[in-house]
């Protein structure tokens, strides 16, 4: 629903909107009466906002609609699977603008793996021929592949919300086309290979045959009507999994990425962005400038990471050496048995803060849902969760702490925004004390994020550079999230739905070891 918040007659903004969630979920973005503004801040945390301090472009946030979560989207009752995607992406509800979609099979799954080409190790079909996403019509009980959970749900979110923008990523080539004949484990690209009638370096390597393999995924997702925005060129490129996996190296990704992909793409889908990467930051322990000319580097639009691993300022090794590039977190999971504390540093913290403040344009959760046992999936991997849990005998819904921060982004950010300069007092958003980031919309208003990385509530004075020096005081709940949108017309005031009752993890929790950041530290300092 949009509505208008009015505010005090001595404020710039005629409409104001500000919400609390608590780090234990105690309060789920409950609306909060605007605070009246006062002369002075008092012995609060002191956060400006500054308009005038213009950063990078906000495009977005969302989750992946894995092969897991879009078939538990699916299987529920046509009445609940429209409630939970209008829930999540109607510009009027939580207007989730980004999602990641497998480009191939991944983990987790509901489906045995595939990928587009499968053709016994040995034969080649260096012409695509036996290319396909899948049989059958979409969403059929017949269909195959894509077609089965992930091309029906994506249709039914753009018919929601058509802005939304979709990045696509592989976790491996077909069998084929690798050095080991196998989907799973790693392997490499059979570099500097021949699969045709010819020595033609564009034509008839397997590079060449790759890059057209990505072209025809794009082909098949544009005749169903799904414009596909970003492509990666590998998901994680230094894990060699238990499941579909390739390992790239940086040189090689750079390589392929600029006489290969990008040329093929210039020719028939030359608005598709690349972006570089897509793995772990524990990897770049050099400046990519190392291993990627600045003239390979013009091949891609963004640095592509995921969160699992630090240090988390080699970030910086990427976003320095090529400054030009937007930059994407495109997959971070959590635990179905986190503390508020770790959940809350990991989502509010470094992903919703930190990351936003060094330059973070995109958003990428993994998984936008898994059932209530951290299922489906093909490894047996017990005690996960996603953006909501879904019951999966009932369909019925849980909201997880995820899911509050992405509405965070989703209601209260509006597309095309700036981040602009706000105060903080935490260096890596999940200790010290209150850290802030803060948005300009085109129109001229402004929304802010503030979070509390302790366990004790913390105050805040608010105030917007350029205004009359007035503060708006506000009390940020442990380990959790204030939000407010100051805008010039109607903002979206929905509320999130209820949570529905179901029992959670039946089973005992089969995990990986990922630790959330700053896991067990809890420092009060403002």
């Amino acid at each position: 629903m949009i509505i208008v918040v009015n505010t005090t007659d001595n404020s710039l903004f005629p409409t104001e909107f500000w919400t609390v969630t608590a780090g234990d979920l105690s309060q789920k973005r409950a609306h909060l009466t605007t605070p009246t503004p006062e002369a002075t801040p008092g012995d609060a945390a002191k956060i400006v906002i500054d308009p005038a301090d213009k950063h990078q472009n906000w495009i977005g946030a969302g989750a992946a609609i894995t092969d897991a979560a879009a078939s538990l989207i699916w299987q529920q009752s046509k009445a609940q699977r429209n409630a939970l995607l209008h829930e999540l992406f109607d510009p009027k509800e939580g207007n989730f603008a980004t999602i990641r979609i497998p480009l191939g099979s991944c983990e987790p799954a509901s489906q045995p793996y595939y990928s587009y080409d499968d053709v016994p190790f040995g034969e080649h079909d260096a012409s695509l021929a036996k290319f396909s996403i899948g049989t059958g019509t979409p969403g059929a009980p017949d269909a195959t592949k894509d077609l089965k959970y992930i091309v029906p749900v994506v249709q039914e979110i753009l018919k929601i919300n058509p802005a939304v923008k979709i990045m696509a990523s592989p976790w491996s080539a077909p069998a084929w086309m690798k050095n080991t004949g196998e989907l799973k484990m790693g392997g490499h690209l059979r570099f500097g290979e021949y699969t045709g009638n010819g020595y033609d370096q564009f034509k008839d390597t397997f590079e060449s045959v790759y890059a057209q393999y990505f072209i025809h995924y794009l082909e098949a997702y544009k005749k169903l009507g799904i414009p596909i925005y970003a492509i990666t060129i590998q998901n994680e490129p230094s894990n060699a999994a238990a499941w579909p996996a390739m390992i790239w190296k940086l040189p090689e990704l750079a390589d392929f990425g600029y006489t290969y992909l990008r040329p093929a793409l210039d020719k028939t889908f030359p608005n598709t962005k690349i972006y570089f990467w897509d793995g772990s930051l524990n990897v770049l322990t050099e400046p990519l400038s190392k291993y990627v000319t600045p003239e390979q580097a013009s091949a891609f639009d963004g640095f592509a990471f995921h969160t699992y691993d630090g240090p988390y300022t080699n970030l910086f090794k990427g976003s320095r050496s090529f400054p030009h590039w937007d930059l994407a977190m495109t997959e971070r999971r959590c635990m179905i048995e986190e503390t508020p504390e770790d959940a809350s540093h990991i989502m509010f913290g470094l992903i919703g803060n930190w990351l936003v403040r060094q330059g973070l344009s995109m958003i990428n959760l993994w998984n936008m849902a898994l059932d209530e046992r951290g299922l489906p999936n093909m490894v047996g991997s017990t005690g996960r969760r996603g953006v909501v849990t879904i019951d999966h005998t009932t369909g019925k819904v849980q909201r997880n702490l995820e899911y509050y921060m992405l509405r965070n982004f989703g209601q209260d950010v509006v597309p095309g925004s700036t981040v602009i300069g706000s105060s903080s007092y935490t260096q890596d958003g999940y200790t010290g004390g209150l850290g802030s980031v803060a948005f300009l919309a085109p129109d001229g208003g402004i929304t802010a994020h503030l979070y509390n990385p302790t366990d004790q509530p913390l105050e805040a004075a608010v105030t917007v550079n350029g205004q009359a020096l007035t503060w708006q005081h506000v009390t940020v709940p442990a380990w959790g999230t204030v939000t407010l949108h100051k805008a010039f017309g109607p903002v979206n005031a929905s509320s999130p739905r209820a949570d529905e009752a179901f029992k959670l993890n039946p089973y005992p929790a089969n995990l990986a070891d990922d630790e959330a950041p700053g896991k067990g530290v809890n420092k009060n300092k403002k």
